[in-house]
């Protein structure tokens, strides 16, 4: 409430006139200190996003009366160890940005306008793909820092976020939740339609027990499809979460990509034990990773967090850590330490 206040005044204050009936900035700043280990070079750097990803956002709702409600959410990644803003992606198609990390703020995590009702949520413009959403809820480490499963991202350029998308989010029916989500390229009616795609996920929640499937097409480029899907479960045992995920991607003319996740989350002291085993495997080019880390909560907003990661390939996979460069066959690992402050 008390950002909401803040947030009104400072708009009202700027002479902008608007209807909604709340406004709330929030945001997370995450910096860790990290070093990569690998046979051919070592790096170490200070980077962003080691525990949850760096972002400042606004977002509102207005009720319009009889249950309909309309809300904005616009949220931009932040690279807050060196003060950039995160590039976005204005067609799902591989781009060459030559001033990446120089074009200042974009709402590149999501930029969406809502209708929200009795039959659900209907969301326009860019935001999260289906099937990342059961990526990073059945990873203990939420696919951030060196701990992130190494079978992550395998959709390509809408492997997280799509532009121009256009998303049906159902209610619940006894746990059974339904996302559909269709997304344009925008390319003209004689072009390839590149950046073209669709996406579902099917979740289920009731108590301690949750399971989704997520399956998605995207046409890549002409007579080039990438279609990934996954499927994931966590179950709480009291204070124990046990989780895991399988994923799969076929890309027309190339091998496919396997991979699977699981782990398990459980408190320890003051704070919370991470421990995981993920493995993706390439036409038998094999890297497994193995991640364990300690999250200490020093308030409801602020985090101290360690990980530690170690990643063996064969098969002539080349996997690394960190930034590091191994050769092939070669192991990797690495470290974080790092605070995350949320607002």
């Amino acid at each position: 409430m008390k950002k909401s206040l803040i947030a009104l005044a400072v708009l009202t204050a700027s002479g902008i006139s608007f209807a909604q009936s709340s406004v709330t900035l929030f945001g997370i700043v995450d910096a860790a200190y990290a070093k990569g280990t690998g046979s051919v070079s070592d790096k170490t750097q200070l980077k962003n996003s080691g525990y949850n990803s760096s972002r400042f956002g606004v977002r509102g709702t207005e009720d319009l009366g009889g249950g309909l409600k309309a809300s904005f959410h616009l949220e931009a990644g932040v690279n807050n160890d060196d003060g950039t803003g995160a590039a976005s992606n204005t067609n799902n198609q591989a781009v060459t940005a030559a001033n990446a990390g120089t074009q200042g703020l974009t709402f590149n995590r999501r930029s969406t306008v809502s209708l929200e009702g009795g039959f659900g949520e209907l969301r326009l413009g860019r935001d999260y793909t289906p099937q990342f959403w059961t990526e990073t809820a059945y990873d203990p480490f939420g696919t951030n820092g060196v701990g992130t499963n190494i079978a992550f991202n395998k959709g390509g350029v809408t492997g997280v976020r799509a532009s121009n998308s256009i998303g049906y989010l159902s209610p619940s029916f006894s746990g059974l939740k339904v996302w559909l989500q269709t997304y344009m390229g925008e390319n003209a009616s004689t072009a390839a339609k590149a950046g073209d795609g669709n996406a579902i996920r099917v979740s289920y929640d009731a108590g301690p027990l949750s399971l989704a499937y997520a399956t998605s097409s995207t046409t890549v480029s002409a007579g080039v499809k990438n279609d990934t899907s996954n499927i994931g479960a966590s179950y709480a045992f009291s204070a124990v979460k046990v989780m895991a995920q399988i994923n799969q991607t076929k890309v027309d003319g190339s091998a496919d990509i396997d991979g699977y996740v699981v782990g398990a989350t459980a408190p320890l002291g003051a704070g919370t034990v991470r421990f995981s085993l993920s493995e993706t495997d390439k036409a038998g080019a094999k890297s497994n990773l193995t991640a364990i880390g300690y999250v200490y909560g020093l308030s409801k907003r602020t985090d101290l967090y360690a990980t530690y990661a170690r990643v063996t390939n064969k098969g002539g996979a080349t996997a690394a850590l960190n930034g590091a460069v191994t050769g092939a066959n070669a192991s990797s690992s690495g470290y974080d330490f790092g605070v995350k402050h949320s607002f």
